[in-house]
């Protein structure tokens, strides 16, 4: 029942990891097809999908390869769904790793005719420390300490995927599928998944610009879809009780954010333009 679509874009260091993670999965309570899109890539990525095809197949699963010779995230997006043979969707980026109860987790929470978005308990990951001090605080924030954020990795059942037809040439995917849902349509499984941030301040400050970009455009073009955000705001109150509980991490968030702005001079659509190089990804 569920089609697992990952585009990959020059990720033969990172996509075998994530792929032995699904292959270390409990038995799910479902059907399970992995589709693979390696896009614009210049090195082995499909390759090494290949070389994982006769384990997958050997659980008695699907997978499906397609090298597409054009890079984008949209595009690989598109082109895995139209080829996904099982009518549940999730949507995996190429260097996360799930943990072996995800998959089931996820297919019995997407289980039902009512339209349904599930993800699992997001664990970001970090190695250097300014990136593992921005992650302390980053943790905490309501967006991802309350909601689902869907990260790296968010899944839809039928019902939910019949809310839009092709992805749109948008930068944030994710966000634009989480919005075509309520909250209380959300659903956030126990079990866990990595999903790694980019390493250094400049990488940090990059993808978090691209980040904002992307939930701006989609406010932008799609407006009804905001009544469904989630409103938690951290106000004066929490700040103080981040900085205090964190006081490095709390600087580094906040640097980086400042970053942000004083470098983001850009407003409304024309600083949000799909046009934009290829997504920045969480590495």
């Amino acid at each position: 029942m569920l089609s697992v679509i990952i585009p990959a874009n020059n990720e033969e260091a990172l996509l075998g990891t994530c792929l032995e993670s699904l292959l270390a999965s409990e038995p799910p309570a479902c059907c399970v097809e992995i589709v693979v899109v390696a896009n614009g890539c210049n090195d082995n990525t499909a390759g090494i999908a290949r070389e994982f095809q006769t384990r997958v197949e050997a659980r008695g699963w699907k997978m499906q390869v397609l090298d597409l010779t054009k890079g984008g995230k949209i595009r690989a997006l598109n082109a895995g769904d139209a080829v996904a043979s099982l009518p549940w969707r999730a949507y995996l980026d190429a260097d996360v790793t799930v943990s072996p109860t995800l998959l089931d987790q996820l297919c019995r929470a997407l289980d039902g005719p009512k339209a349904r978005y599930a993800s699992g308990n997001l664990r970001i990951t970090a190695e250097g420390w300014v990136s593992k001090a921005y992650a302390a605080t980053y943790r905490k924030v309501p967006f991802i300490a309350r909601g689902v954020p869907g990260c790296g990795l968010f899944a839809v059942n039928a019902a939910g995927r019949a809310r839009w037809g092709q992805f749109p040439d948008i930068i944030s995917d994710d966000t634009f599928v989480r919005l075509l849902f309520r909250q209380e349509e959300r659903i956030a499984v126990k079990a866990r998944y990595n999903w790694p941030l980019v390493e250094g301040f400049g990488n940090l400050v990059r993808v978090r610009r691209r980040q904002d970009r992307g939930v701006r455009q989609v406010a932008a073009l799609y407006p009804e879809l905001c009544k469904n955000d989630e409103k938690s705001v951290l106000g004066i109150t929490g700040k103080l009780a981040l900085l205090a509980r964190n006081p490095v991490g709390f600087t580094m968030y906040s640097s980086v954010a400042l970053a942000v702005r004083l470098g983001d001079t850009n407003s409304g659509l024309a600083g949000v333009n799909a046009n934009l190089p290829d997504w920045s990804r969480g590495r």
